[in-house]
């Protein structure tokens, strides 16, 4: 799971995506990559995020049936994304009951159980071939370069120069 490079000052770890941030923030890797939904839902806690390295680019967004019958004042939602979308509907001023799911998020509003559901959404293909349509994006995604903010400071002679590098290399969106 560690990895040496031809640079004897960086190392590469394998992770989950999801516990890269974790990793950053703690200090035990000093710059990651993780997509922007799991910072979201992360926090941002103890890292920068210089870079939007541009990768894997998608959209978070709230989708519902095409055909949807009148909704009521407070609705269910489903999705794995519980601290985003609690967050969204608290910024709109709404009060939603959230249900946290993993999989097969298209099958929740088909079978009555949320009204709603809040999932990463690419061509939107998927909603459509199963009767939903998307009805507001909560955040573009995409893959963002974090930095630890201690090595930030404390290495800037080596973190500064991988982030000029890859800011290079991405045309630092």
């Amino acid at each position: 799971l560690l990895l040496p490079t031809t640079r004897p000052d960086v190392q590469l770890m394998t992770l989950r995506g999801a516990d890269v941030p974790t990793y950053v923030e703690h200090g035990v890797a000093d710059l990651g990559m993780s997509g922007k939904d799991v910072l979201l839902e992360h926090g941002g806690a103890g890292y920068y995020e210089p870079l939007d390295l541009g990768l894997g680019k998608c959209s978070l967004m709230e989708a519902g049936l095409i055909d949807e019958p009148p909704l009521p004042e407070r609705i269910r939602v489903a999705t794995k994304f519980t601290v985003t979308a609690k967050r969204h509907y608290a910024d709109q001023g709404r009060q939603v009951d959230l249900i946290r799911l993993y999989g097969a998020m298209e099958l929740a509003p088909l079978s009555g159980l949320v009204h709603r559901i809040v999932d990463i959404v690419d061509t939107g293909n998927t909603l459509k071939a199963n009767g939903l349509k998307p009805t507001q994006l909560i955040e573009e995604i995409s893959t963002r370069l974090i930095v630890n903010q201690v090595a930030q400071k404390t290495r800037h002679g080596v973190v500064g120069p991988l982030v000029a590098e890859l800011g290079a290399l991405v045309g630092a969106r």
